[in-house]
């Protein structure tokens, strides 16, 4: 197992992270800004009004998108174990 390897199962994970997290940091994104900016324009700053609909719309994206991630990881860790006989120079 060489340096190459590691960087590239290194890389292949962050770009798994990123690919898994994306769903869920999207919508907490998108309606975090739609909320603020509704605080805003009707100057009403309750915590809990940013706080509520961003958990509940993060609780749906992962229920959506909840199968896709756990195939993808299964997919990624499936590959990591099919790659170490070749890591270990054993194939």
């Amino acid at each position: 197992m060489n340096a190459s390897a590691v960087l590239d199962i290194c890389v292949q994970a962050l770009a798994a992270a990123a690919k898994l997290s994306a769903p869920v940091l999207i919508t907490a994104l998108v309606v975090g800004l739609a909320v603020s900016l509704v605080q805003s324009i009707t100057q009403l700053q309750e915590v809990t009004l940013s706080f509520v609909p961003k958990a509940v719309a993060v609780a749906i994206a992962l229920a959506v998108s909840g199968h896709w991630m756990i195939a993808e990881m299964v997919s990624f860790t499936q590959d990591l174990f099919a790659r170490i006989p070749s890591l270990l120079g054993v194939a």
